[in-house]
């Protein structure tokens, strides 16, 4: 059986859509879809149902699938060992909101760079965009708290992010503590509100957390919004208002004493970030390095 058929037959599986593979494999969709009613042909038996959306593997799709990509996926690894030895440079294309990349994914791939990589980092902010990014072939790695679903990805629980509530002193002082464990986000009103986005989604996801409710518009809106965290963090130290941020984030505003923290629940909000990658593509050794190295450094975050 002809191994470029098997190749574009698991890409597709994988995918779940003609022209997605075709994207990946750097083919034509009518060029794959040839393949594969080639492949079809050959075997006797349909291998996909054509969707309006896409394809889904039949019964005998799937068993191929499961028979044929761990052989393919061997292959692939001892091609790349041997671009590896013969000094092939790869270059690492990754992705993810630019706040996580620049303080965690960019500092723990660095001593990568120089042993046979080098690297391009997207910075996104929304999940979505970021998981299609990967999908169409622009990305290698992801970084994302949007756990993807399909048979495209394969995604690795990376670490747990706290999230923390936040103020200058300034406003610190003026929140009666035993008012706010007592009587939750009421203690805050009258305080300005700095976020990311116009929907409030770290404070949404904090008071659902923590106090059980969800911000009442009326008292709490925001004055300033800012798609970027490191921009929320210092807007907070400036005295602008309060704010919810990744303990990773403020760590050390809080430890210098320029921000505070207005809250210690007994269980602190967490959010996981995923760290993802297409199906099968860990068999090229620069990427497989990369992911082990986020794995390793994510123990001490």
């Amino acid at each position: 059986m002809d191994l470029t058929l098997l190749r574009t037959f698991v890409a597709v599986h994988r995918a779940g859509s003609f022209t997605r593979a075709a994207a990946l494999l750097g083919l034509s969709q009518p060029a794959v879809t040839s393949q594969i009613r080639t492949l079809e042909r050959q075997l006797g038996r349909p291998l996909f149902h054509r969707r309006a959306r896409g394809v889904t593997p039949t019964a005998v799709g799937d068993e191929l699938a499961h028979k044929a990509a761990p052989h393919l996926d061997a292959l692939l690894r001892i091609t790349e060992a041997e671009r590896e030895a013969a000094g092939a440079l790869r270059t690492l294309h990754v992705a993810g909101p630019p706040e996580f990349l620049c303080l965690r994914v960019l500092p723990a791939l660095a001593l990568l760079v120089g042993q046979g990589h080098t690297l391009r980092a997207a910075p996104q902010t929304g999940a979505q965009a970021t998981l299609d990014g990967l999908a169409a072939g622009h990305h290698d790695l992801v970084v994302t708290t949007a756990h993807p679903r399909g048979g495209l990805f394969s995604a690795t629980a990376l670490c747990d992010e706290e999230h923390v509530l936040v103020a200058a002193p300034y406003w610190a002082a003026l929140v009666d503590r035993d008012r706010l464990r007592i009587e939750g986000p009421a203690a805050l009103d009258g305080i300005p509100l700095v976020e990311v986005h116009e929907s409030l989604p770290l404070v949404t996801r904090y008071w659902a957390a923590v106090f059980d409710a969800l911000p009442d518009a009326r008292s709490l809106a925001a004055t300033v919004v800012v798609p970027d965290l490191r921009a929320v963090l210092e807007c907070v130290r400036a005295g602008a208002g309060l704010a919810v941020l990744p303990r990773y984030l403020c760590q050390e505003a809080l430890g210098s004493g320029r921000i505070v923290a207005l809250a210690e629940p007994p269980v602190p909000p967490l959010r996981t970030w995923f760290l993802v990658v297409r199906t099968g593509s860990l068999a090229l050794a620069h990427l497989a390095r990369a992911h082990d190295r986020l794995l390793d450094a994510a123990v001490h975050w």
